[in-house]
């Protein structure tokens, strides 16, 4: 499926992390939610966060060394931008310009102390039906 994903994210304890070329950030223990999209299919791109054996090469690729994706969930189309900015209006930004490098929006990747499915799903369903991966 072509479309836009997200991914809850655990990190079970505070760590200072070296995203790239953007640098060193500290994240707290809690909850993530990392919204992206994939023209090649959503499945594939998934698999290959979950995916221990992996370069790294996206800004998520770091934070994914140290944390566990949780639940991934998908809607058909290109609502990345949208979906990351209204992730931002419910959670943090811990780090600006993460994943978000061919968007407007200054962060895909939002901090939630609490599990976030609710949120996400609510603000997802508006796109469509959610399929979970």
């Amino acid at each position: 499926m072509k479309g836009t994903y997200a991914l809850i994210i655990e990190l079970k304890s505070d760590k200072r992390i070296r995203i790239g070329k953007l640098g060193m950030f500290k994240f707290g223990k809690g909850f993530y939610v990392y919204v992206g999209s994939a023209i090649n299919g959503v499945e594939k791109r998934v698999a290959r966060h979950r995916s221990s054996k992996k370069k790294t090469h996206w800004h998520i690729d770091y934070l994914l060394g140290y944390s566990e994706v949780k639940e991934a969930f998908a809607v058909r189309g290109e609502h990345e931008a949208e979906l990351a900015q209204k992730m931002l209006e419910h959670g943090k930004v811990v780090a600006d310009g993460f994943g978000s490098s061919d968007t407007n929006v200054s962060s895909h990747l939002t901090f939630f102390e609490k599990y976030p499915k609710n949120v996400l799903m609510r603000e997802m369903s508006k796109f469509g039906t959610v399929v979970l991966l």
